[in-house]
């Protein structure tokens, strides 16, 4: 089992190489179809043409596109990602300041996902067609139907602006210090600190927007479990479990539970991997730093290393949560052999 496993990581590992690497072509390819002028963007419409061709000599824009390309690549070998061209500062750089708060907003929407999603759909599944699994349809079809900028806006206007019941958008509260910075997570670096106002303050400042990015994902996680525990629940073992007095409750959790779980695994998976490379609808709406407002500004002022930078970053993720994803498969289900 060790030895297929590590032969299968070690080919999902390559395998992942071709995959970056088609990402960055089709990526460069994209931004340079684009019919804007990162320039002319950045000095602006009225800026000399002489200080237009100098910046865009300096930069290697005016380089035909397999040069640049090939430059590209050479660079994100060395593990360089370029410089933006709005801040002049190394995408890399960028990336590591805006990624902590999207891992913290990933993780928590995560969390309200599968806690509220997993249960609901085991008690949908249980009392199948009563009022609480009809409750738990409505409830799972609203958070894969509604869109996330209306629930944000609902609840921000009701739970913030009305009733004032939790605080509005960014992650502290204007007059509370943030704690020292350590992981970028401001959650995490009060913990560590010990700042247990800043604590609290951010995580009543983490409620609305973890709810709503991940109220998509419960609805998903919700609607999987319901249908892979209805579908176990039909299967002969789970009978003769029955047959021989063993208790429902023991049945569900011992039996049927952990092999209807791997469907919702694999949406637990590919859904973190989503979150994390960025939400934007709910980072713009929250203010919050992430990377999902970092690759919308790159996107509006045309910044070319900066969008290559977010999408080499989304494509990993979303590569090593695949990974994850089959390796907790193997876990769950020791028939699963990997060759």
């Amino acid at each position: 089992m060790e030895m297929s496993l590590a032969r299968y990581l070690a080919r999902r590992a390559a395998l992942t190489v071709f995959v970056v690497f088609g990402v960055t072509l089709i990526t460069f390819a994209l931004t340079h179809v684009v019919p804007a002028d990162p320039v002319v963007a950045y000095l602006g419409d009225h800026a000399p043409p002489e200080l237009v061709e100098k910046v865009r000599h300096q930069i290697g824009l005016d380089r035909p596109l397999p040069v640049q390309y090939l430059l590209y690549l050479r660079d994100l070998l060395r593990g360089d990602l370029g410089i933006s061209i709005m801040d002049n500062r190394p995408v890399s750089h960028d990336l590591g300041q805006y990624l902590p708060a999207t891992v913290e907003l990933a993780t928590s929407a995560m969390v309200v996902a599968i806690l509220i999603g997993v249960p609901t759909g085991i008690v949908s599944a249980l009392y199948k067609d009563s009022w609480p699994d009809q409750a738990a349809r409505v409830f799972a079809l609203g958070g894969t139907s509604l869109p996330v900028f209306y629930v944000a806006l609902l609840l921000l206007g009701v739970l913030y602006s009305r009733f004032g019941v939790l605080p509005g958008p960014g992650q502290l509260s204007i007059y509370t210090p943030p704690p020292p910075h350590l992981t970028g997570m401001v959650a995490v670096d009060a913990l560590v600190a010990g700042d247990w106002a800043a604590l609290g303050d951010a995580l009543r400042h983490l409620v609305l927007p973890a709810f709503v990015l991940g109220y998509f994902s419960t609805g998903l996680v919700t609607r999987m479990t319901r249908s892979s525990l209805l579908e176990v629940m039909r299967q002969d073992y789970v009978r003769t479990a029955r047959a021989k007095g063993m208790g429902e409750r023991r049945v569900v959790l011992r039996h049927a539970l952990r092999n209807a779980l791997l469907p919702t695994v694999t949406v637990i998976g590919l859904t973190f991997g989503d979150l994390l490379s960025g939400s934007v609808l709910t980072e713009t709406i929250f203010s919050w730093p992430g990377i999902g407002r970092y690759a919308t500004n790159s996107v509006t002022n045309v910044d070319v290393p900066a969008v290559l930078g977010v999408t080499l970053v989304a494509a990993v993720i979303y590569s090593v949560f695949n990974l994850v994803t089959d390796v907790v498969y193997a876990y769950l289900d020791p028939q699963i052999r990997y060759t």
